[in-house]
């Protein structure tokens, strides 16, 4: 590549415009690979750990002793905080409590409504950062190469030389922002299908957890929890409201 052209000596020449869309470029890529590695980390770990979580805690001989020990299990919080809130039930059942008062069904329901919003959106976050990413970041190199182009022809029309060699060179540098905007995206717009894969399936495995334990909240003294949802059988969503 001669000395004259060429990604440097595009970004050495090129105006505060063309320099701000470079940066906004390389904070976006440096934002979205920070998201992805850490997203990636969590969301891993969380579904290695949630079944052994959750089999520990369902083998534990209290409410109390399962939440403990799905306390060391559970690392990433995402199951614990449906225990835990199920637990804050059923000492709520206390004699004078004032949520004694409330109908267990509806008190269960809801506390275990807000712990299941909570770690949802705990394995979403970050998710609008990397879509944000994959659909403007073309956008914005395709704007720096317009812009590029636009000058370089202008600079060309001034000098007076059109010919292909002089028209070449840097409109091929402009189109260099297009490629850099495309770099930042596709990692971005993959990441963000997978990572949504897999939040999707603990989604489904946090629904599956609170229908549990809601049976168990619910059940008369003495009676064995229902296990419908670890078994895999016709449920509803505690995300509706309603069982």
């Amino acid at each position: 590549m001669a000395a004259s052209t060429g990604v440097i000596h595009y970004l050495q020449t090129s105006d505060a415009v063309t320099h701000a869309v470079a940066w906004v470029l390389l904070a976006m890529s440096i934002a979205s690979w920070c998201f992805l590695l850490v997203k990636t980390w969590v969301l891993v770990r969380a579904k290695r750990q949630g079944p052994r979580a959750i089999a520990q805690f369902w083998q534990a001989h209290s409410l109390a002793d399962g939440v403990s020990a799905m306390r060391v299990l559970d690392r990433e919080r995402v199951f614990l905080p449906l225990a835990e809130a199920a637990l804050a039930c059923a000492e709520a059942d206390a004699p004078g409590a004032l949520l004694a008062r409330v109908d267990r069904g509806e008190r269960v329901l809801r506390a275990l409504r807000g712990a299941l919003q909570a770690s949802q959106r705990r394995l979403e976050f970050g998710q609008v950062l990397l879509a944000s990413v994959g659909s403007t970041a073309p956008f914005v190199g395709l704007l720096g190469t317009v812009w590029g182009i636009y000058h370089a022809l202008g600079s060309i029309a001034s000098s007076g030389q059109a010919m292909i060699e002089n028209v070449a060179g840097p409109v091929g540098e402009a189109l260099i922002m297009t490629a850099f905007g495309l770099v930042v995206a596709i990692p971005a717009v993959l990441a963000y299908n997978v990572l949504g894969r897999l939040v999707r399936q603990l989604g489904d495995d946090l629904d599956g957890f609170a229908h549990d334990l809601h049976a168990y909240a619910c059940a008369p003294e003495g009676a064995p929890p229902r296990r419908e949802g670890a078994q895999g059988a016709p449920r509803e969503d505690v995300r509706a409201g309603s069982y």
